[in-house]
């Protein structure tokens, strides 16, 4: 199985709010895939769809092979998913909590023990195991949050926003860790709206008001928009878009942009 997940249209509605607009896109198995967008762009609701925490009001989705409509518990089992707020018990040490997330998975206790000795280790806790986690600051907690993410193990990391709120020195330690994973071959999918973030990342989804306007590597989007800067790219994405209220999708916006392109080459060669 080559993609780790895969979405054809997947769509969720609130209400009259419609907060993920048929959406389609594949993650190949261990690479870092980042859904970059603004707040309230629909990056959490996918996440969530993906993670069996809320159902799709429309489409299909497969991860690790699992339908996210009928096996959502399976899915569960086989993911790590770490939010902005880092799920931690502040009056818990750093050891219980990663016990806490062992025992929720239902690992045995040696298991639990072996891994939270690698956990520690990679994290750089060591000396803090029995430190209460509100004692902990931004970056630490960090730390321990994607260790409580990993303690089962799992085939693909789920990350929301996980830099939200953290030091730029943290968030660049935290990537380094996260590369490192992908190394080794965990699937990683991550949300953000820091735009400096995506070049950590091997394909960048682009995702604005609740729908997908462009998927590519860093130098793809580069290369496409004859710029050097993800932020820069995806401002014009955007207003782009907001110029054309008639536009259907990220494909007529790409056609229309060449279509202009071809008449700017014809008027200067007259």
């Amino acid at each position: 199985m080559e993609n780790a997940v895969e979405v054809t249209n997947l769509t969720k509605v609130f209400g009259s709010l419609t907060a993920v607009n048929k959406i389609s896109f594949q993650i190949k198995r261990g690479e870092i895939f980042g859904l970059l967008g603004p707040n309230g762009s629909g990056k959490s609701t996918t996440i969530r769809m993906l993670c069996g925490v809320i159902t799709p009001t429309d489409g299909t989705g497969t991860v690790l092979g699992y339908d996210i409509l009928k096996e959502s518990e399976f899915i569960k089992q086989k993911i790590g998913y770490m939010s902005q707020h880092f799920s931690l018990y502040g009056d818990l040490t750093v050891n219980e909590n990663l016990d806490f997330y062992g025992n929720i998975f239902g690992m045995k206790k040696n298991d639990i023990e072996d891994r939270k000795r690698e956990l520690i280790a990679m994290a750089n806790l060591t000396g803090k195991e029995n430190a209460q986690a509100r004692t902990l600051s931004g970056g630490w907690k960090q730390r321990l949050a994607l260790g409580c993410a990993l303690i089962h193990n799992p085939e693909i990391l789920v990350l929301d926003e996980p830099t939200a709120g953290v030091d730029p020195v943290s968030r660049r330690e935290f990537w380094h860790m996260i590369a490192d994973l992908s190394a080794k071959g965990v699937t990683v999918l991550v949300t953000t709206h820091y735009m400096d973030e995506a070049t950590v990342c091997d394909r960048i989804g682009f995702i604005y008001n609740g729908e997908i306007i462009s998927i590519n590597s860093p130098e793809g989007h580069y290369k496409e928009m004859g710029m050097d800067n993800i932020e820069d790219i995806f401002i014009q994405y955007v207003t782009e878009l907001s110029d054309q209220k008639n536009l259907v999708s990220y494909k007529e916006l790409n056609k229309n942009r060449k279509k202009s392109e071809k008449r700017k080459g014809d008027h200067d060669n007259e």
